[in-house]
């Protein structure tokens, strides 16, 4: 095959594919004939790799060929465009899923947090198992309110950051186990109950509850959150309805891991407000009123914008088109 005489004989066709696949708006007849040049030129790249093997005007063709394909198959949607849709949709929606779940965490983890408190701090044995009395006294009268203030603000905010949203990932993505979220969760309130059970017995319950408040109200919630998102996934492989048990997971999955990803702004806000405000000499009032107020915006944020995000049908999952087109089943 003479190669000179085919780039001559399909110049224009070629260039019409070419222009065809760089144009931004296709009518429907436009679009049949990008599909006709592009099955043509794809013949005609066979032709001449066959008869001539790799050459200049092969590889012309194979190029132009490659930027009509991406014309037909398209492209993936900016990701940037995702962000909003993320925030106003996807997580609120997941949060929303999971409301009722986190509050039955959240009052089992005070339960366990009242009882352990009580149990400990009514047993002088008990409380005398947890260290010396010099030891405990220094934790209830210097260790615990030290614990604030002893690293810079900055550094200490990005610790308990970064500590928190390990924690919480755990609870979502190891939630499968159905054990994990239970695990974490008792082991934060037992030690939550201990800690309280201390100051109980050297008369500090008030410093124990003045400095958890403000913080703890946010960071609390969002692990309740974590481990509710842990426990819908689990029973989402333990009790998958009319879907295989494998789509049952996936889907939860996709949808309720985006709950790890926004638990990890809340966790910084919690972390921020654990680092430049519980230590500060502020009035008491306003160290717990900035912490009920972020707890009040991520509440509104979970309940109101996330019913308005079930009420758009949405779940906090991909769409059809990210994910696939889910199967067709009965009842």
């Amino acid at each position: 095959m003479d190669l000179d005489a085919l780039t001559a004989a399909r110049r224009e066709e070629w260039a019409r594919l070419e222009e065809l696949s760089r144009t931004r708006h296709l009518s429907g007849a436009e679009v049949d004939e990008l599909v006709t040049r592009y099955r043509a030129a794809s013949a005609d790249l066979a032709d001449a790799k066959t008869s001539a093997g790799r050459s200049v005007q092969s590889d012309h063709v194979s190029t132009m060929l490659a930027r009509a394909r991406l014309r037909l198959t398209g492209v993936p949607e900016n990701p940037l465009r995702q962000i909003p849709r993320f925030f106003v949709l996807q997580l609120p929606a997941a949060l929303y899923r999971v409301r009722w779940t986190t509050l039955a965490i959240a009052i089992g983890f005070v339960a366990v947090w009242v009882v352990t408190a009580l149990w400990v701090s009514g047993d002088p044995a008990l409380v005398a198992s947890l260290g010396s009395q010099a030891q405990l006294e220094h934790y209830a009268e210097n260790q615990f309110t030290e614990y604030y203030s002893e690293n810079p603000a900055a550094v200490f905010a990005g610790t308990v950051w970064t500590n928190n949203a390990w924690i919480a990932a755990q609870c979502v993505l190891f939630g499968i186990t159905g054990i994990w979220p239970v695990m974490v969760l008792v082991q934060n309130a037992v030690g939550v109950g201990t800690a309280a059970a201390i100051l109980t017995a050297f008369d500090r319950a008030d410093v124990f509850v003045l400095y958890i408040l403000p913080h703890g109200l946010l960071e609390l919630t969002s692990l309740f959150v974590a481990g509710a998102a842990g426990l819908h996934i689990f029973w989402a492989w333990v009790a998958p309805g009319p879907r295989s048990r494998g789509e049952a997971l996936a889907a939860a999955g996709r949808s309720l891991a985006t709950i790890a990803i926004g638990l990890v702004f809340a966790l910084g806000l919690s972390g921020l407000i654990e680092g430049f405000v519980t230590a500060q000499p502020w009035p008491w009032p306003v160290k717990i009123g900035i912490g009920a107020a972020a707890l009040a915006a991520f509440l509104v944020y979970m309940l109101v914008v996330g019913r308005r995000a079930q009420r758009l049908g949405e779940t906090g999952d991909l769409t059809e088109f990210e994910a696939g087109t889910p199967t067709l089943v009965t009842g």
